[in-house]
Protein backbone atom coordinates (compact mmCIF):
# COMPACT_ATOMS: atom_id res chain seq x y z
CA UNK A 1 0.00 0.00 0.00
CA UNK A 2 1.62 3.09 -1.16
CA UNK A 3 -0.34 6.14 -0.19
CA UNK A 4 -1.56 7.68 -3.46
CA UNK A 5 -4.65 5.48 -3.66
CA UNK A 6 -7.12 8.35 -3.89
CA UNK A 7 -5.69 9.24 -7.30
CA UNK A 8 -5.63 5.78 -8.83
CA UNK A 9 -8.54 3.82 -7.38
CA UNK A 10 -9.46 1.89 -4.30
CA UNK A 11 -11.64 -0.88 -2.95
CA UNK A 12 -15.33 -1.76 -3.36
CA UNK A 13 -17.55 -1.63 -0.29
CA UNK A 14 -18.23 -5.03 1.31
CA UNK A 15 -20.14 -6.21 4.41
CA UNK A 16 -18.62 -5.59 7.81
CA UNK A 17 -17.12 -8.90 8.93
CA UNK A 18 -17.09 -8.10 12.64
CA UNK A 19 -20.83 -7.51 12.52
CA UNK A 20 -21.35 -10.52 10.28
CA UNK A 21 -19.54 -12.75 12.78
CA UNK A 22 -21.88 -11.57 15.56
CA UNK A 23 -25.07 -12.21 13.62
CA UNK A 24 -24.24 -15.14 11.34
CA UNK A 25 -25.21 -17.98 13.72
CA UNK A 26 -22.05 -19.75 12.54
CA UNK A 27 -23.26 -19.67 8.92
CA UNK A 28 -20.55 -18.26 6.69
CA UNK A 29 -21.63 -16.71 3.37
CA UNK A 30 -20.24 -18.52 0.34
CA UNK A 31 -18.18 -15.51 -0.71
CA UNK A 32 -15.94 -16.02 2.33
CA UNK A 33 -15.44 -19.78 1.84
CA UNK A 34 -12.04 -20.71 0.36
CA UNK A 35 -12.10 -24.36 -0.82
CA UNK A 36 -8.39 -24.30 -1.67
CA UNK A 37 -7.53 -24.17 2.05
CA UNK A 38 -8.22 -27.89 2.30
CA UNK A 39 -5.25 -28.53 0.01
CA UNK A 40 -2.73 -26.29 1.78
CA UNK A 41 0.14 -27.90 3.67
CA UNK A 42 1.05 -26.45 7.09
CA UNK A 43 4.38 -27.25 8.70
CA UNK A 44 4.15 -29.02 12.04
CA UNK A 45 7.83 -28.56 12.90
CA UNK A 46 7.71 -26.87 16.31
CA UNK A 47 10.88 -24.90 15.58
CA UNK A 48 10.05 -23.77 12.06
CA UNK A 49 8.15 -20.65 13.13
CA UNK A 50 11.00 -19.09 15.08
CA UNK A 51 12.20 -16.38 12.72
CA UNK A 52 15.74 -15.00 12.78
CA UNK A 53 16.07 -12.41 15.54
CA UNK A 54 18.01 -9.21 14.86
CA UNK A 55 19.27 -7.10 17.76
CA UNK A 56 19.08 -3.47 16.62
CA UNK A 57 21.02 -2.38 19.69
CA UNK A 58 24.04 -4.33 18.47
CA UNK A 59 23.79 -2.84 14.98
CA UNK A 60 23.60 0.79 16.06
CA UNK A 61 26.02 0.35 18.96
CA UNK A 62 29.03 0.11 16.65
CA UNK A 63 30.83 -2.47 18.79
CA UNK A 64 32.45 -5.76 17.96
CA UNK A 65 29.04 -7.43 17.47
CA UNK A 66 28.12 -5.36 14.39
CA UNK A 67 29.57 -7.69 11.74
CA UNK A 68 27.94 -10.75 13.24
CA UNK A 69 24.56 -9.04 13.49
CA UNK A 70 24.85 -7.70 9.93
CA UNK A 71 25.53 -11.23 8.72
CA UNK A 72 22.41 -12.45 10.52
CA UNK A 73 20.35 -9.68 8.91
CA UNK A 74 21.76 -10.52 5.46
CA UNK A 75 20.93 -14.18 5.89
CA UNK A 76 17.43 -13.37 7.17
CA UNK A 77 16.68 -11.17 4.13
CA UNK A 78 18.06 -13.75 1.69
CA UNK A 79 16.82 -16.99 3.22
CA UNK A 80 13.61 -16.00 5.00
CA UNK A 81 12.37 -12.59 3.83
CA UNK A 82 11.10 -12.24 7.41
CA UNK A 83 12.78 -11.56 10.74
CA UNK A 84 12.07 -10.13 14.17
CA UNK A 85 13.80 -7.12 15.68
CA UNK A 86 14.49 -6.64 19.38
CA UNK A 87 16.11 -3.78 21.31
CA UNK A 88 14.67 -1.51 18.63
CA UNK A 89 14.68 1.60 20.79
CA UNK A 90 10.95 2.39 20.62
CA UNK A 91 9.65 3.11 24.11
CA UNK A 92 7.29 0.38 25.29
CA UNK A 93 4.64 2.93 26.27
CA UNK A 94 4.34 4.10 22.64
CA UNK A 95 3.57 0.56 21.48
CA UNK A 96 1.22 -0.26 24.36
CA UNK A 97 -0.75 2.95 23.82
CA UNK A 98 -1.15 2.11 20.15
CA UNK A 99 -2.35 -1.39 20.94
CA UNK A 100 -4.84 -0.13 23.52
CA UNK A 101 -6.32 2.50 21.21
CA UNK A 102 -6.67 0.05 18.32
CA UNK A 103 -8.52 -2.37 20.59
CA UNK A 104 -10.76 0.44 21.78
CA UNK A 105 -11.56 1.52 18.23
CA UNK A 106 -12.71 -1.94 17.18
CA UNK A 107 -14.84 -2.32 20.33
CA UNK A 108 -17.05 0.58 19.24
CA UNK A 109 -20.44 0.12 17.61
CA UNK A 110 -20.53 -0.30 13.86
CA UNK A 111 -22.21 3.09 13.59
CA UNK A 112 -19.27 4.76 15.33
CA UNK A 113 -16.64 2.91 13.29
CA UNK A 114 -18.42 3.80 10.06
CA UNK A 115 -17.67 7.46 10.70
CA UNK A 116 -14.21 6.52 9.35
CA UNK A 117 -15.55 4.37 6.51
CA UNK A 118 -13.83 4.09 3.14
CA UNK A 119 -15.42 6.22 0.46
CA UNK A 120 -16.21 4.63 -2.94
CA UNK A 121 -13.06 3.80 -4.89
CA UNK A 122 -10.82 4.73 -1.99
CA UNK A 123 -8.53 2.57 0.11
CA UNK A 124 -8.07 4.71 3.22
CA UNK A 125 -10.54 4.27 6.04
CA UNK A 126 -12.53 1.49 7.65
CA UNK A 127 -13.41 -1.40 5.34
CA UNK A 128 -11.49 -4.01 3.34
CA UNK A 129 -8.60 -3.67 0.92
CA UNK A 130 -8.23 -4.41 -2.80
CA UNK A 131 -11.74 -5.69 -3.50
CA UNK A 132 -12.00 -5.10 -7.25
CA UNK A 133 -15.07 -7.12 -8.26
CA UNK A 134 -18.40 -8.32 -6.90
CA UNK A 135 -17.35 -11.95 -7.50
CA UNK A 136 -14.02 -11.76 -5.67
CA UNK A 137 -13.55 -14.05 -2.68
CA UNK A 138 -13.32 -12.05 0.54
CA UNK A 139 -11.14 -12.14 3.64
CA UNK A 140 -12.65 -12.81 7.05
CA UNK A 141 -11.39 -9.49 8.40
CA UNK A 142 -11.95 -5.76 8.68
CA UNK A 143 -9.30 -3.08 8.59
CA UNK A 144 -8.70 0.55 9.36
CA UNK A 145 -6.11 1.82 6.88
CA UNK A 146 -4.59 5.27 7.35
CA UNK A 147 -1.93 7.13 5.43
CA UNK A 148 0.08 8.40 8.38
CA UNK A 149 3.07 9.97 6.61
CA UNK A 150 3.86 12.44 5.19
CA UNK A 151 1.83 14.70 7.45
CA UNK A 152 0.68 17.06 4.69
CA UNK A 153 -1.15 14.22 2.91
CA UNK A 154 -3.13 13.04 5.90
CA UNK A 155 -6.88 12.61 5.43
CA UNK A 156 -8.12 13.43 8.91
CA UNK A 157 -11.67 12.27 8.12
CA UNK A 158 -10.51 8.66 8.52
CA UNK A 159 -8.55 9.33 11.73
CA UNK A 160 -10.77 8.20 14.62
CA UNK A 161 -11.70 10.67 17.35
CA UNK A 162 -12.68 7.83 19.70
CA UNK A 163 -10.80 7.02 21.78
CA UNK A 164 -9.83 10.66 22.25
CA UNK A 165 -6.14 9.75 22.44
CA UNK A 166 -6.12 7.89 19.10
CA UNK A 167 -4.76 10.67 16.88
CA UNK A 168 -1.95 11.60 19.23
CA UNK A 169 -1.10 7.94 19.80
CA UNK A 170 -0.99 7.13 16.08
CA UNK A 171 1.08 10.22 15.31
CA UNK A 172 3.73 9.19 17.84
CA UNK A 173 3.68 5.51 16.84
CA UNK A 174 3.93 6.37 13.15
CA UNK A 175 6.92 8.64 13.72
CA UNK A 176 8.85 6.10 15.80
CA UNK A 177 8.18 3.17 13.49
CA UNK A 178 9.15 5.30 10.49
CA UNK A 179 12.50 6.13 12.07
CA UNK A 180 13.12 2.44 12.75
CA UNK A 181 12.37 1.58 9.11
CA UNK A 182 15.01 4.07 7.93
CA UNK A 183 17.58 2.56 10.31
CA UNK A 184 16.81 -0.91 8.95
CA UNK A 185 17.01 0.26 5.34
CA UNK A 186 20.49 1.66 6.04
CA UNK A 187 21.73 -1.72 7.25
CA UNK A 188 20.00 -3.51 4.35
CA UNK A 189 21.94 -1.22 1.99
CA UNK A 190 25.23 -1.98 3.74
CA UNK A 191 24.65 -5.69 3.36
CA UNK A 192 24.05 -5.17 -0.36
CA UNK A 193 27.36 -3.33 -0.64
CA UNK A 194 25.69 0.03 -1.25
CA UNK A 195 26.10 3.50 0.16
CA UNK A 196 23.15 3.55 2.62
CA UNK A 197 22.06 6.97 1.36
CA UNK A 198 21.50 5.52 -2.14
CA UNK A 199 18.68 3.37 -0.76
CA UNK A 200 17.43 5.57 2.08
CA UNK A 201 16.98 8.59 -0.21
CA UNK A 202 14.32 6.69 -2.17
CA UNK A 203 12.26 6.15 0.99
CA UNK A 204 12.89 9.36 2.92
CA UNK A 205 9.60 11.27 3.28
CA UNK A 206 7.88 8.49 1.36
CA UNK A 207 4.34 7.33 2.17
CA UNK A 208 3.78 5.28 5.29
CA UNK A 209 0.49 3.43 5.53
CA UNK A 210 -0.73 1.98 8.82
CA UNK A 211 -3.15 -0.92 8.53
CA UNK A 212 -4.96 -2.04 11.68
CA UNK A 213 -6.48 -5.50 11.26
CA UNK A 214 -9.40 -7.07 13.08
CA UNK A 215 -9.98 -10.77 12.40
CA UNK A 216 -13.05 -12.19 14.19
CA UNK A 217 -13.18 -15.76 15.38
CA UNK A 218 -15.10 -18.21 13.22
CA UNK A 219 -16.43 -21.68 14.02
CA UNK A 220 -15.59 -22.63 10.43
CA UNK A 221 -12.06 -21.29 10.74
CA UNK A 222 -10.61 -23.96 8.44
CA UNK A 223 -12.76 -22.68 5.55
CA UNK A 224 -12.10 -18.94 5.79
CA UNK A 225 -8.95 -16.84 5.65
CA UNK A 226 -8.11 -13.73 7.66
CA UNK A 227 -5.73 -12.31 5.05
CA UNK A 228 -5.23 -14.16 1.78
CA UNK A 229 -1.74 -15.19 0.62
CA UNK A 230 0.23 -12.25 -0.75
CA UNK A 231 3.57 -10.51 -0.64
CA UNK A 232 3.68 -6.88 0.48
CA UNK A 233 4.09 -4.32 -2.29
CA UNK A 234 6.13 -1.86 -0.19
CA UNK A 235 9.80 -1.73 0.83
CA UNK A 236 9.70 -2.88 4.45
CA UNK A 237 6.73 -3.80 6.63
CA UNK A 238 6.89 -3.61 10.42
CA UNK A 239 4.19 -5.61 12.22
CA UNK A 240 3.17 -5.68 15.85
CA UNK A 241 0.64 -8.16 17.21
CA UNK A 242 -1.96 -6.46 19.41
CA UNK A 243 -3.19 -9.49 21.35
CA UNK A 244 -1.85 -12.96 22.09
CA UNK A 245 -3.76 -14.76 19.31
CA UNK A 246 -1.39 -16.05 16.63
CA UNK A 247 -2.29 -16.53 12.99
CA UNK A 248 0.52 -15.22 10.79
CA UNK A 249 2.01 -17.85 8.48
CA UNK A 250 4.74 -17.52 5.85
CA UNK A 251 5.35 -19.74 2.84
CA UNK A 252 8.63 -21.62 3.05
CA UNK A 253 9.67 -24.68 1.03
CA UNK A 254 6.12 -25.15 -0.22
CA UNK A 255 4.57 -25.23 3.25
CA UNK A 256 2.86 -22.67 5.45
CA UNK A 257 4.94 -21.99 8.54
CA UNK A 258 3.20 -20.57 11.64
CA UNK A 259 5.07 -17.64 13.19
CA UNK A 260 5.41 -17.12 16.94
CA UNK A 261 6.12 -13.41 17.63
CA UNK A 262 8.44 -12.47 20.49
CA UNK A 263 6.73 -10.17 23.02
CA UNK A 264 7.86 -6.59 22.44
CA UNK A 265 9.51 -7.36 19.09
CA UNK A 266 8.49 -6.23 15.61
CA UNK A 267 8.04 -8.77 12.85
CA UNK A 268 9.69 -7.27 9.76
CA UNK A 269 9.36 -8.47 6.20
CA UNK A 270 10.99 -7.59 2.90
CA UNK A 271 8.50 -6.13 0.44
CA UNK A 272 8.33 -6.33 -3.34
CA UNK A 273 10.13 -3.00 -3.77
CA UNK A 274 13.23 -4.26 -1.96
CA UNK A 275 13.16 -7.46 -4.01
CA UNK A 276 13.11 -5.36 -7.17
CA UNK A 277 15.76 -2.87 -6.02
CA UNK A 278 18.08 -5.65 -4.87
CA UNK A 279 17.61 -7.36 -8.27
CA UNK A 280 16.33 -10.46 -6.51
CA UNK A 281 19.13 -10.72 -3.94
CA UNK A 282 16.44 -10.35 -1.27
CA UNK A 283 13.02 -11.86 -1.84
CA UNK A 284 9.59 -10.81 -0.67
CA UNK A 285 7.73 -13.80 0.73
CA UNK A 286 4.11 -14.84 0.53
CA UNK A 287 2.31 -14.76 3.85
CA UNK A 288 -1.24 -15.08 5.11
CA UNK A 289 -3.25 -14.91 8.32
CA UNK A 290 -5.45 -17.80 9.42
CA UNK A 291 -8.54 -17.48 11.60
CA UNK A 292 -8.89 -18.71 15.17
CA UNK A 293 -12.11 -20.66 15.88
CA UNK A 294 -12.50 -19.17 19.37
CA UNK A 295 -10.70 -15.82 19.61
CA UNK A 296 -10.39 -12.59 17.64
CA UNK A 297 -6.98 -11.46 16.40
CA UNK A 298 -5.70 -7.88 16.08
CA UNK A 299 -2.50 -6.59 14.54
CA UNK A 300 -0.92 -3.37 13.26
CA UNK A 301 1.16 -3.29 10.07
CA UNK A 302 3.21 -0.27 9.00
CA UNK A 303 4.11 -0.17 5.27
CA UNK A 304 7.04 1.96 4.08
CA UNK A 305 7.20 3.05 0.46
CA UNK A 306 9.33 5.04 -1.96
CA UNK A 307 8.78 8.77 -2.36
CA UNK A 308 7.46 10.43 -5.53
CA UNK A 309 10.97 11.24 -6.80
CA UNK A 310 12.18 7.65 -6.67
CA UNK A 311 12.26 5.12 -9.45
CA UNK A 312 11.57 1.48 -8.69
CA UNK A 313 13.94 -0.91 -10.40
CA UNK A 314 17.26 -2.71 -9.81
CA UNK A 315 19.67 -0.20 -8.27
CA UNK A 316 22.29 0.87 -10.84
CA UNK A 317 25.12 0.72 -8.28
CA UNK A 318 24.22 -2.91 -7.64
CA UNK A 319 23.99 -4.20 -11.21
CA UNK A 320 26.89 -2.16 -12.62
CA UNK A 321 29.45 -3.01 -9.95
CA UNK A 322 32.97 -3.56 -11.40
CA UNK A 323 33.46 -6.87 -13.12
CA UNK A 324 30.40 -8.35 -11.41
CA UNK A 325 27.81 -6.70 -13.64
CA UNK A 326 24.35 -8.26 -13.48
CA UNK A 327 21.54 -8.25 -15.98
CA UNK A 328 18.49 -6.52 -14.51
CA UNK A 329 15.79 -9.04 -13.67
CA UNK A 330 13.03 -6.48 -13.14
CA UNK A 331 11.63 -3.50 -15.02
CA UNK A 332 12.33 0.04 -13.89
CA UNK A 333 9.27 2.27 -13.43
CA UNK A 334 8.38 5.51 -11.71
CA UNK A 335 6.75 5.40 -8.30
CA UNK A 336 3.55 6.70 -9.92
CA UNK A 337 3.46 3.91 -12.49
CA UNK A 338 4.18 1.35 -9.78
CA UNK A 339 1.23 2.63 -7.75
CA UNK A 340 -1.04 2.32 -10.78
CA UNK A 341 0.10 -1.28 -11.14
CA UNK A 342 -0.60 -1.93 -7.46
CA UNK A 343 -4.08 -0.45 -7.58
CA UNK A 344 -5.28 -2.63 -10.45
CA UNK A 345 -4.05 -5.78 -8.72
CA UNK A 346 -5.87 -8.02 -6.24
CA UNK A 347 -2.48 -8.79 -4.66
CA UNK A 348 -2.86 -12.56 -4.77
CA UNK A 349 0.43 -14.35 -4.23
CA UNK A 350 3.34 -12.54 -5.90
CA UNK A 351 1.44 -11.37 -8.96
CA UNK A 352 2.97 -7.89 -8.79
CA UNK A 353 6.51 -9.28 -8.87
CA UNK A 354 5.51 -11.48 -11.81
CA UNK A 355 4.33 -8.36 -13.61
CA UNK A 356 7.60 -6.53 -12.91
CA UNK A 357 9.94 -9.34 -13.99
CA UNK A 358 11.77 -9.00 -17.28
CA UNK A 359 11.06 -12.01 -19.45
CA UNK A 360 14.17 -13.07 -21.35
CA UNK A 361 13.85 -14.48 -24.84
CA UNK A 362 14.83 -17.91 -23.52
CA UNK A 363 12.18 -17.78 -20.79
CA UNK A 364 9.54 -16.60 -23.24
CA UNK A 365 10.42 -19.41 -25.68
CA UNK A 366 10.33 -21.97 -22.90
CA UNK A 367 6.91 -20.73 -21.83
CA UNK A 368 5.56 -20.95 -25.38
CA UNK A 369 6.86 -24.50 -25.80
CA UNK A 370 5.03 -25.76 -22.72
CA UNK A 371 1.57 -27.17 -23.45
CA UNK A 372 -1.32 -25.43 -21.76
CA UNK A 373 -2.74 -27.38 -18.85
CA UNK A 374 -6.48 -27.71 -19.14
CA UNK A 375 -8.59 -28.07 -16.00
CA UNK A 376 -9.86 -31.57 -15.44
Amino acid sequence: MVGLERKFGGSLAVPNVQQLALSSNDIVPIRYIHPELDLERVSNDEYSGYLPVIDIGKLVGGGCDVDGELAKLHSACREWGFFQVINHGIVEEVILNMKADVQQFFKQTLQEKMKCAQLPNDLEGYGQAFVLSEEQKLDWSDMLYILAQPMERRNMRVWPTVPSSFRTTLDEYSSEVGKLSIILLGFVARNLGLDPEKLISSFREGPQGIRMNYIPSCKQASKVIGLHPHSDVDGLTLLTQVNEVQGLQIKRDGKWVPIAPIPGAFVVNVGDIIEIMSNGEYKSVEHRVVVNPEKERLSIAAFHNTNSNAVIGPLPDLINRGDQKQAPKYKTVSTTDYIKLVMRSTLDGKCLIDEMKIRTEAAAASSEEKPMIKPS
